[in-house]
Parts: structure tokens; C-alpha cells; sequence
């Protein structure tokens, strides 16, 4: 999420919790996502992505580089994909530290996070 905070350039990028109003509502249209507890990013068109495909659209959302690496991973099988992307998850805190609370965003970044 800071990440996608940091570059995207266009700040159409919008965050939600899992347990949200916002999630729920989600949910409501892609039941095929129940029981998801990794990420997911539904996509200008509505399309939803999960683990190792929804960070590859948000790559290719970044564009620059990150599309172009988006673009060329998606040759990877994305049984290896995903497995990689759990191994990072499971490894987050250790590489990106953690905090004692939710950090306060920003306030020009505040309104990108729906309920």
C-alpha cells in the first residue's frame, strides 16, 4: 500500500479493508472472492485480481517500469507466482518492519481510503 501510495502518479488508486462497508460491497459482486484474506484489486473495468495477479495489475496501474515488469512476469505460471507472493507475505514484516498501530495516512492521501 505505501508503495502504491508513493507512485501512483494518477492517485485514482483507492484502499479498503478486508472487513470494510467498502469490501462487503465488493464481495456482494464477485462472490468468487469469499474467503479471500490476501489482497485484491478490482480494476477500472471491475475485473478482480487476487495475490500474485492483482500485484502485477497494480504494477501495470503504476506504469513506467513497473508496468513493463508487471507485463514480462505474467510469463512466470501462476502457481509460481503465487508462491512467491505468499513467500514475500509471510516475510513482510521482517523486510518492511511493522508498527504497533495502523499508521495515519497523510492528510492529502486520506480521502483514498474508503470505509
Amino acid at each position: 500500500m505505501r508503495i502504491v501510495l508513493k507512485r501512483d502518479r494518477s492517485r485514482t488508486s483507492r484502499f479498503a479493508p478486508l472487513n470494510g462497508e467498502t469490501a462487503a460491497a465488493v464481495l456482494a459482486e464477485h462472490p468468487e472472492l469469499a474467503g479471500i484474506d490476501s489482497m485484491i484489486w478490482i480494476d477500472e473495468n471491475g475485473q478482480a485480481f487476487t495475490r500474485s495477479a492483482a500485484a502485477l495489475a497494480i504494477a501495470r496501474h503504476l506504469g513506467g517500469g513497473w508496468a513493463v515488469l508487471g507485463t514480462l512476469a505474467r510469463i512466470v505460471p501462476t502457481v509460481l507466482r503465487d508462491a512467491l507472493y505468499d513467500a514475500i507475505a509471510r516475510a513482510r514484516y521482517r523486510v518492511f518492519g511493522r508498527y504497533d498501530a495502523c499508521p495515519v495516512p497523510p492528510l492529502e492521501d486520506r480521502a483514498r481510503f474508503l470505509p
